[in-house]
């Protein structure tokens, strides 16, 4: 499955268009985001590639989960957002 990974500064239209890319091409994406800005721009995305398969007959779901990564050196826990279709 393909990770995505998702900071504070990332534009939402942008991840949006990449997770509505692999769900077409994958069927499936794993997304990650460390911190609370990075959570809050994963979840606007995924609001937003909802918008943009739903045309196409295609309904997101997302189930998060927790994930340990490791950043400089250190163990970071990240939310893990596995979006596919239902």
């Amino acid at each position: 499955m393909d990770i995505l990974k998702v900071s504070a500064k990332s534009i939402p239209n942008s991840v949006a268009g990449a997770i509505a890319g692999v769900i077409r091409e994958k069927g499936a994406v794993e997304i990650q985001a460390v911190g609370a800005g990075a959570a809050n721009q994963a979840i606007k995305s995924v609001a937003i590639a909802r918008g943009y398969l739903a045309p196409t007959g295609v309904d997101l779901v997302c189930i998060p989960a927790f994930a340990n990564v490791e950043i400089d050196g250190a163990e970071r826990t990240a939310i893990k957002l596995i979006v596919e279709p239902r």
